[in-house]
């Protein structure tokens, strides 16, 4: 008898359905959200595995390498498809959600999506951070612009080597604005020069790869779009075509037709 494994994960527990070539729940259970523990779960069956699924998520890049490493036959499922399909339940539990993951499975009815490998989340995660601390650093200044123009004192046009000294200039006759300015300006000095850091590194490991260091011979191409559209693609190998390169990241018009009505764009 063919199985079809319906994960629905969170951070702790993982809900799991299990239904038959008939469509008939054979087991539902929780198991702690690791890979070793639903491996052992599902490999404990009575019958074949034909496919073990789940909702492409914060985990599920990590569980699927772990379960395909165990033997299981294991899919990512396209997320907005399965929130469309799972919003026709009126009840939402944890549950249900791998229920109706199982029943995509048994249907049919899903997009899998590519499985990044981990370089290409390694360098995902450092251009995360970076845009983390760069946001961070942009919030701090535009902070600081804020409070002191509550007290009519602008800091105007100015370089970010100079900054620091504007604010000082501006808040020295005031005892009460610098104390609450000199904390903010020393986070700031901080966050720079760890975000310094990052930019060095993001710069090394494009110009490291020779992927990256042929498309930043283009104009206006630079380290990181260079490495987010490197990261991104992972496996070129799976794309049969450059052409379905631009519908593949969305580049195409949507379209709604019915009847008389076709409406493109």
């Amino acid at each position: 008898m063919k199985l079809f494994v319906g994960l629905d994960v969170s951070l702790e527990k993982t809900a799991i359905c299990v239904i038959s070539e008939h469509g008939k729940i054979v087991r539902e259970a929780q198991a702690a959200s690791e890979p070793e523990a639903l491996a052992r779960w599902i490999g404990n069956l009575d019958g074949t595995i034909a496919v073990v699924g789940l909702e492409a998520g914060p985990l599920s890049q990590w569980l699927h390498r772990g379960m395909t490493e165990a033997g299981l036959s294991v899919v990512l499922m396209e997320t907005r498809q399965v929130k469309g399909a799972l919003k026709a339940m009126p009840i939402k539990t944890d549950r249900r959600d791998a229920e109706g993951t199982a029943r995509l499975l048994h249907l049919g009815w899903f997009r899998p999506v590519h499985c990044k490998s981990v370089s290409a989340q390694e360098v995902r995660a450092l251009l995360s951070a970076r845009k983390a601390v760069q946001q961070g650093f942009i919030t701090l200044e535009l902070s600081l612009r804020g409070l002191l123009r509550n007290f009519g004192l602008k800091v105007g046009a100015i370089s970010r080597g100079r900054f620091e000294h504007r604010i000082r200039e501006l808040t020295a006759e005031n005892p009460m604005l610098f104390a609450a300015t000199e904390p903010m300006l020393r986070a700031r000095a901080s966050i720079r020069q760890a975000l310094a850091g990052l930019k060095r590194r993001v710069r090394q490991l494009a110009q490291d790869d020779p992927v990256c260091h042929r498309l930043m011979s283009m104009p206006a191409m630079g380290a990181v779009v260079a490495l987010t559209y490197r990261s991104a693609v992972d496996d070129p190998s799976r794309l049969t075509s450059s052409k379905k390169v631009g519908p593949w990241v969305g580049l195409t018009p949507s379209r709604n037709q019915s009847g008389e009505r076709d409406i493109s764009g």
